[in-house]
């Protein structure tokens, strides 16, 4: 079950909490190919504070992946340099190592568009890497058609799988941080669920925008 929050509920909440003092530490959650990355970037560079790519993060050149322990320790130390000026973070990875975000965050934004938007922007983006139009989720990873496109551990199928699981992870989250719907403390409350076609996204982003002129 998706659990929505109606327009009203949210009139009067800011399109981003921050801690009261001017800092935003903000987690963005979503399937592969939401959109986590370009929001991310766009979200960081309005407010001007560092963005991490927890795809980068993880995965070392060949695909080799980060341990646990040592994935951690480097969010939490990414965490603790940018507390003061705040931060975007962006990626699942929170049995890797990462749910440690959610706790820190002031914000956090799931990102839950239509599988029929998104997935053609994933297959058209693992269509450009393989041609090499577009850089890899983290450098010395290329992406192979065999991998891509016959593998189920490849990002194509990985994408169809996670759909659902996805959904039901972040629906379970929204119960306890979802605003004007979670179980915590309305004063802990920080996560908001961005979904639709697209307009929903572009108007939050553009409250983003304005909201320094608000405040």
């Amino acid at each position: 079950m998706v659990i929505r929050v109606a327009a009203s509920q949210l009139r009067d909440i800011p399109p981003l909490l921050g801690d009261g003092q001017g800092s935003y530490r903000i987690r963005v959650l979503g399937n592969s190919g939401s959109g986590k990355s370009t929001l991310s970037r766009q979200v960081a560079s309005i407010l001007n504070i560092p963005y991490l790519s927890l795809d980068e993060l993880y995965w070392q050149p060949g695909w080799k992946t980060t341990p646990y322990d040592v994935f951690r320790d480097k969010i939490v130390a990414f965490m603790q340099t940018n507390k003061s000026n705040g931060w975007v973070i962006e990626g699942e990875y929170a049995r890797k190592g990462a749910a440690v975000a959610q706790e820190h965050a002031t914000d956090i934004i799931w990102l839950d568009p239509p599988l029929l938007l998104y997935f053609p922007r994933l297959l058209l983006r693992t269509v450009l890497r393989l041609v090499g139009l577009e850089s890899s989720c983290s450098p010395g990873c290329p992406e192979s058609v065999r991998d891509a496109f016959f593998s189920k551990s490849g990002i194509l199928w990985w994408c169809l799988h996670q759909h659902r699981v996805v959904i039901e992870r972040h629906s379970a989250l929204m119960k306890i941080w979802g605003l004007g719907i979670g179980s915590k403390a309305p004063e802990e409350q920080k996560m908001r669920r961005l979904g639709g076609w697209g307009s929903e996204v572009k108007d939050w982003l553009q409250s983003v925008r304005e909201m320094p002129k608000n405040t």
